[in-house]
């Protein structure tokens, strides 16, 4: 269990931490190693599932707490459970929805997957890279806990069918895929669910609005236009420019707020 007096730092992992798809660069471990060693909890939070976090870390920092599904996995000392997942009627109008625009999708369950989308599809250099899990058929899974569509005829109509069925909808243009989340799960739901509520975060992209809005120190990687006035801080999406502004953590920011 979470102490929610815990000096904290959350880390979302893809094109904040990680910039290939696969690895984090040294400089980046060695600032957090040093920011751990200095006291601070850390949490890394991220759209991909706790099975394909592992990989990324490379066994790296084993007593952080990992949120993972945007929000709806937790993994604390190594145990991973679902905090939430897709009620299956609300399942079925998407699926039902996304098959009237053809959708290809990658379903995560608690730990297996299902993949219906491109063989040759980008996402899928980020699906089980350590082979820890199995591809399976959806009817196989024990439930869904995150939903992405990575083709359709249209994406638009897709993302709204799923905002109409009360689902939490990132539609990610650049990458032309769309996360759905069950109900309101988020990442900074996960974080007060876990008793954290001060903390300092960062982040890059629109799945990370609301973890950001709520931190008392938010650092903006990149430029994402949808956090424009969010973050205290941005930097470059580089390694040492990140690495650079983990390390003024321990010195920059007041006791009281990390």
């Amino acid at each position: 269990m979470i102490i929610p007096s815990a000096r904290t730092t959350v880390f979302d992992i893809d094109g904040t931490l990680c910039f290939d798809g696969r690895s984090i660069d040294r400089r980046i471990l060695d600032a957090i190693e040093a920011i751990e060693r200095a006291g601070q909890h850390l949490v890394f939070a991220s759209a991909r599932p706790v099975r394909d976090l592992l990989p990324v870390l490379d066994g790296a920092f084993p007593s952080a707490t990992l949120i993972g599904g945007n929000g709806s996995l937790v993994s604390v000392g190594g145990e991973v459970r679902a905090r939430a997942a897709f009620e299956a009627g609300v399942l079925g109008e998407l699926l039902a929805e996304a098959e009237g625009y053809r959708a290809g999708y990658l379903a995560d369950g608690p730990w297996d997957y299902a993949y219906t989308g491109p063989a040759d599809h980008p996402i899928l250099g980020r699906v089980d890279q350590a082979g820890l899990a199995r591809k399976v058929l959806l009817a196989e899974l024990p439930e869904v806990v995150k939903f992405l569509v990575v083709e359709a005829t249209d994406m638009a109509a897709v993302a709204d069918a799923g905002r109409a069925l009360g689902m939490t909808v990132n539609h990610h243009l650049d990458e032309a895929i769309i996360d759905f989340a069950p109900g309101t799960t988020t990442k900074w739901e996960a974080l007060t669910d876990l008793g954290i509520d001060e903390y300092n975060a960062f982040g890059n992209d629109i799945n990370d609005l609301d973890m950001l809005r709520n931190a008392r120190h938010a650092v903006r990687v990149g430029t994402h236009p949808g956090l424009d006035g969010v973050a205290h801080v941005t930097v470059a999406a580089e390694p040492g420019a990140v690495a650079a502004e983990i390390s003024r953590l321990a010195t920059a920011i007041p006791a009281g707020l990390s």
